[in-house]
């Protein structure tokens, strides 16, 4: 006759149909006597019933990684001792006893959570995206100033919004709107979109003020290719002294 100990090793076979009839029918028959073998039972039931139901998503290559390092200095701590050795040789048992089986289910469970959360993290930031476009077609100038502002709260921006940007560096009305703009788009000076939209609208500004600023932008991001719009822009007539004597700073600076 075996032993608690030894039926609770059957469960999860017995719970996936995996036993001898003679060995489940035994298994049986101890299960109506012992309460305690019923309960561990159940909670096995549980642990295998919830992976199957699990939608299988691919865990994130850092999370595999993050586990198998965890698993890694777990088994180097266990081999201290021969108690604990024993331990984590019976967690990795085949039949998957219900310890591993919490083990497993939790990082399948913390992957799924963490990749429904990024997407939903993405949708948001697209959503809000959008509704910045629809903002920098407002008529309200303060309207079009908050969307302009509120570009620094996005992680990431694409290129429909940095175009947006552009469009209304170069063609919005209120000055401070594409002083704003400026500001929002210097932030963003990784983007090679965003360099070259900047340098093409030197040329296209005619306010001293985004004139000068411009040049200020430039010369924080080094950018060495504005230097051509530059010398363009002092061809222009009827330019602005101070804008005159900051522009050719600017390209001593960068040349």
């Amino acid at each position: 006759m075996m032993k608690c100990e030894e039926y609770k090793e059957h469960l999860a076979d017995w719970h996936m149909g995996r036993l001898e009839p003679a060995d489940a029918a035994e298994l049986e028959q101890h299960l109506n006597t012992c309460a305690d073998c019923r309960e561990a039972l159940a909670a096995t039931g549980f642990v295998l019933d919830s992976i199957n139901n699990l939608q299988d998503p691919e865990p994130p290559i850092q999370l595999k990684a993050d586990f198998r390092a965890m698993l890694d200095d777990f088994k180097a701590k266990e081999k201290k001792s021969v108690f604990r050795g024993n331990i984590w040789s019976w967690l990795l048992q085949p039949r998957l006893p219900l310890a591993y089986g919490l083990v497993i289910l939790l990082c399948i469970g913390g992957a799924y959570l963490l990749g429904r959360s990024n997407k939903q993290g993405q949708e948001a930031q697209e959503r809000k995206q959008a509704m910045l476009l629809t903002m920098l077609d407002n008529p309200l100038a303060s309207e079009r100033m908050k969307a302009v502002n509120y570009t620094g709260d996005l992680k990431e921006v694409d290129k429909r919004l940095i175009a947006a940007l552009l469009a209304t560096l170069n063609n919005d009305p209120n000055v401070n709107v594409r002083l704003s703009t400026l500001e929002a788009l210097a932030a963003l000076g990784d983007h090679s979109e965003v360099r070259t939209g900047l340098i093409k609208s030197i040329t296209t500004q005619d306010s001293p003020i985004i004139q000068l600023a411009i040049a200020d932008v430039m010369l924080k991001l080094q950018e060495k290719g504005s230097v051509g719009s530059f010398r363009e822009l002092l061809k222009q007539k009827g330019l602005d002294d101070e804008v005159r004597k900051k522009v050719k700073e600017t390209i001593t600076k960068l040349i």
